[in-house]
């Protein structure tokens, strides 16, 4: 009888024990699926917190492009580079004009023509060992020598020309455009900026391609409506 008690007894204990187990591992169980869910419903909440914060900051940028593009200085991105208008500004006269007051100025103090407009005669170019036309002046001056605006314009381009080397174009109004070339930087003025006769645009360089054979100097050029024309009648310059 002694044994039989203790066999009861231990099936009980089996028993209980392998309850507890299960009653164990069911716990665990749904702990861990409630951190599951819990974590979930957290990398929900922050992804759309993310893409709200995503949102706002796409707002922001885009209403400050917005008054950007439509504030001041803001038209200059969307539109083209303004030019001076004819009406404020007096085409250039030849020297000796009784309207000397719309002629312009030496774009290199001191310098002299080293070579002259050639119109649609062809002159010899030593680089090229070819005769050319020559459609500007070469005015010789020391490397880096100051290049000034010759009257007062915008300046509508600035690029680096495959022929001339670096260049800079400024519109004067009436059709009339100045261009600088063979100069020794291009960051002194941007295109949009308004000049004044006698504003430094740059330095005479060595970088005009096809010119690399003369000494150093400034390519001048004049254009009135797209032509050019001889810039020695316009600058106080032998």
């Amino acid at each position: 009888m002694r044994i039989d008690g203790n066999s009861a007894y231990d099936r009980n204990e089996d028993e209980r024990r392998k309850w507890n187990y299960r009653y164990t591992m069911v716990t665990i169980i749904a702990i861990l699926l409630i951190v599951a869910a819990a974590m979930l419903v957290w990398d929900n909440d922050r992804q759309w917190m993310a893409e709200e914060n995503d949102g706002n900051n796409n707002t922001n940028i885009n209403d400050e492009r917005d008054e950007y593009l439509i504030g001041e200085g803001g038209l200059n991105v969307v539109q083209p580079v303004p030019t001076v208008d004819s009406r404020d500004t007096p085409a250039p006269s030849p020297k000796g004009s009784q309207e000397s007051q719309g002629g312009m100025t030496s774009p290199v103090e001191g310098g002299v023509i080293a070579k002259g407009y050639s119109g649609d005669e062809l002159i010899y170019n030593a680089t090229l060992d070819q005769y050319v036309v020559h459609q500007g002046i070469d005015i010789e001056a020391a490397p880096d020598t100051p290049v000034t605006a010759v009257k007062g314009g915008t300046v509508t381009k600035v690029y680096n020309d495959d022929k001339l080397g670096i260049t800079i174009e400024i519109s004067h109004g009436s059709g009339y455009v100045t261009r600088y070339a063979s100069l020794s930087t291009d960051r002194m003025v941007e295109e949009g900026d308004v000049v004044k006769a006698g504003d430094v645009i740059s330095g005479v360089g060595i970088t005009a391609l096809f010119e690399s054979s003369d000494p150093p100097h400034l390519h001048f050029e004049v254009l009135q409506d797209g032509i050019p024309i001889d810039p020695a009648q316009y600058v106080g310059l032998n």
